[in-house]
């Protein structure tokens, strides 16, 4: 069964959208930009700040939806400036080196511009039996 749905805790979508579609025991999580969860505005000047509100906003999710990172099983990253992707990097161990489990997989993708002039953006696959 595939139910679809909007987070009670991150600004509503500007697009038509879900914030995460569950498939079975497979939970996708559409691409997060560096948002404000209220308002919705982009937040963040740089690569990196924007990575690391990615980050925590997924982490939101995560918790309204009953997974860790134990239950992530790939991330695709994209960004129009892969010349910075160590920012973006930066971002990614200051989450990844403080949990106990192994990274997820994980993609990286060059663009030519995202939405909202985003300098980066996420999408997340999770994968939790039992639920």
């Amino acid at each position: 069964m595939r139910q679809a749905t909007l987070s009670k805790n991150l600004a509503k979508p500007a697009f038509k959208y879900s914030h995460v579609v569950k498939v079975g025991p497979h939970y996708y999580f559409s691409g997060l930009l560096a948002q404000d969860r209220q308002s919705g505005a982009m937040v963040g000047d740089t690569v990196g700040e924007q990575a690391a509100r990615i980050l925590e906003n997924a982490q939101v999710l995560m918790q309204e939806y009953g997974l860790g990172f134990e239950h992530l099983a790939i991330a695709r990253i994209f960004t129009p400036e892969m010349d910075k992707f160590s920012e973006i990097n930066a971002a990614w161990e200051q989450v990844f080196n403080n949990i106990p489990h192994a990274p997820p997989a994980r993609t990286s993708i060059g663009v030519a511009a995202l939405p909202l002039k985003g300098r980066v953006e996420i999408e997340f696959t999770f994968y939790k039996e039992g639920n």
